[in-house]
């Protein structure tokens, strides 16, 4: 607002000075009409200038305060043709503050009004009415070209400051959202997590618990045993769960090879386990996911095959993929009519972060087999160890 105050004050200092050098008309008559339009200036800085610092100025106020600045500027622009400077300080609030038809009728009336009430008044002569008629309308022309564009910049500015609205909502939505989806995606990683280690773990203690009881009299030895192993998976699932809080590698591959890892896994649930291909070592995230993948196929094979079922455990280093195969020769289903358990979605959900593909093999009498396809990075592909 500072320089529209400026221009505001250059006008009217420019005004007065005009008016009271000037030859005609006569003294008197010109000292009123720098008189008549001192109350612009409070009329400005009370109320215009206000309005203009609206975005957007209210147009019923608007209307209001350019009828009182025009009514005190139309006396003195009659009185003396001078005065008409000052119109050069009214006509841009007028395209700044009304709709393009309201601001050229108001321009038309400060530009033409003028004119016609200092013709009437002083009967001036055909070469003065004409200099005069003809500068109010290229006045008026030049008005209606320059706040033509100066309403064009407002509707554009106004547009953009829509946009820039709509795009910083979208964005606090996007964000919103995000954060939604990322909340989600942990609560979902968590509880893949927690599904592969910690309650896998609980059903092995279970599992063992019931054998102990049965065993306490007719096999000390064999429930003693079962104590051991409910000792190591007790302290494997503390571990598993201090890892998942830290948010680490798994337990069993902390400081550990893959294929190692799988060969103490297989062990403990007695199952066969077969590497071929060159051994080398793969992005933490690839063989996170085979391990998991190892463990709940295990544990359904245990669960739905029978503990007295073969399994086999197959983990295949090609040039380009990593391949697990876990295969039990149980008693089998049906995938069509099998219900969707959260163990088989989570494990396919898992091979598909990194670009892999979960699928299960299984049919009534033929046993199961689960086989899990990972790529390998182009960079470690042609790696030995």
């Amino acid at each position: 607002m500072l320089l529209w105050d400026v221009y505001f004050a250059v006008a009217w200092v420019a005004t007065q000075i005009m008016l009271l050098g000037a030859e005609h008309p006569a003294w008197p008559v010109r000292a009123v009409a720098a008189g008549l339009i001192v109350p612009l200036v409070p009329w400005y800085v009370g109320v215009g200038r206000r309005l203009l610092e609206e975005d957007p100025p209210d147009e019923r106020r608007a209307r209001a305060y350019l009828a009182g600045a025009t009514a005190l500027f139309l006396p003195s622009a009659v009185l003396a043709g001078e005065t008409r400077i000052l119109a050069f300080a009214l006509i841009p609030q007028c395209f700044m503050t009304l709709r393009m038809r309201g601001a050229l009728t108001a321009v038309t009336v400060i530009n033409v009004v003028p004119v016609a009430g200092w013709a009437v008044l002083w009967r001036p002569g055909a070469e003065d009415l004409l200099v005069n008629a003809l500068s109010a309308l290229v006045t008026l022309v030049f008005s209606a070209v320059v706040g033509g564009w100066i309403i064009r910049i407002i509707e554009q500015s106004l547009e953009r400051a829509e946009l820039i609205a709509e795009l910083d909502a979208s964005r606090h939505e996007i964000s919103r959202l995000s954060a939604a989806h990322g909340a989600l995606a942990e609560r979902e990683r968590f509880a893949r997590e927690i599904h592969d280690t910690l309650a896998q773990g609980f059903t092995s203690l279970l599992m063992l618990v019931q054998a102990v009881d049965a065993e306490l009299d007719s096999d000390p030895g064999e429930a003693r045993r079962h104590l051991a192993l409910m000792d190591e998976t007790a302290r494997r699932n503390l571990a598993e769960a201090r890892a998942l809080v830290a948010g680490g590698a798994p337990a069993d591959l902390a400081g550990a090879s893959l294929p190692d890892a799988l060969h103490r896994l297989t062990a403990r649930q007695d199952a066969a386990l077969e590497v071929t291909g060159p051994v080398r070592a793969l992005p933490a995230g690839v063989e996170v996911v085979v391990l998991r993948a190892c463990q709940e196929a295990l544990t359904n094979a245990r669960r739905h095959a029978g503990s007295s079922s073969r399994v086999e455990v197959r983990l295949d280093y090609a040039d380009d993929t990593l391949a697990l195969s876990v295969r039990d020769d149980g008693c089998g289903f049906d995938p069509a009519t099998a219900p969707s358990g959260y163990g088989l979605a989570g494990l396919r959900a898992r091979a598909a972060e990194v670009g892999g593909t979960a699928a299960v093999r299984s049919a009534p009498g033929v046993g199961t087999t689960v086989t899990v396809r990972l790529p390998v990075p182009a960079a470690l592909r042609s790696e030995t160890p």
